[in-house]
């Protein structure tokens, strides 16, 4: 599909009314309407651009994270999870908290949603572990062989979730570099 061009700043306005409504209404309240009007485009506009409801607000997510983590080499698999943490916003991990919660709940209605936030949103933050990953085994900290490796993603995908479950309390960067110093990390042999 044939798309035109938004200027960064337009592009950028558009992501943060669509996670402006996704926080005032959810998902499956979520139209393309609503998104045109808060943002003064045409609904033909925004289907041009981003072909989907599922695309456009996973493209709004990924839009919003930070930098590309696989960029992030300070040559230690701690100090690369440390810097990844400190490029966080206290402020930010705790509405995206929030948000993401609300969405995996419609992940489970919505098997659109769940490909594009996989395609668009998940791998691409699978791909920088795995680069983070790579290099501490080429390092020499981490052994090839352990068992740990495979589960990394999920152990940071639970701090996100348990913390909020258990203490009913937001993630934020203490939280995580505590969590990576005292769990992730021990269970790699660092």
């Amino acid at each position: 599909m044939a798309r035109t061009r938004l200027t960064p700043e337009r592009e950028g306005e558009l992501y943060g009314a669509v996670l402006d409504l996704l926080r005032e209404v959810g998902y499956d309240a979520l139209t393309m309407d609503a998104v045109a009007a808060r943002t003064h485009s045409s609904k033909a506009t925004l289907y041009r651009q981003w072909g989907s409801k599922p695309e456009l607000v996973a493209r709004a997510l990924r839009h919003n994270k930070p930098a590309d983590v696989a960029q992030i080499d300070t040559g230690s698999l701690r100090g690369d999870f440390h810097a990844m943490v400190s490029m966080g916003d206290d402020c930010q991990m705790e509405r995206d908290s929030a948000l993401m919660r609300g969405l995996v709940h419609a992940v489970h209605n919505n098997p659109d949603l769940h490909q594009a936030l996989r395609e668009l949103l998940v791998a691409p933050e699978l791909t920088g572990l795995g680069v983070f990953l790579h290099r501490a085994v080429e390092r020499g900290e981490v052994r090839a062989d352990h068992p740990a490796l495979k589960y990394v993603a999920h152990m940071l995908v639970g701090a996100f979730v348990a913390r909020q479950l258990i203490e009913d309390r937001s993630v934020d960067k203490a939280f995580l570099a505590d969590y990576i110093d005292a769990v992730l990390l021990p269970a790699l042999g660092v």
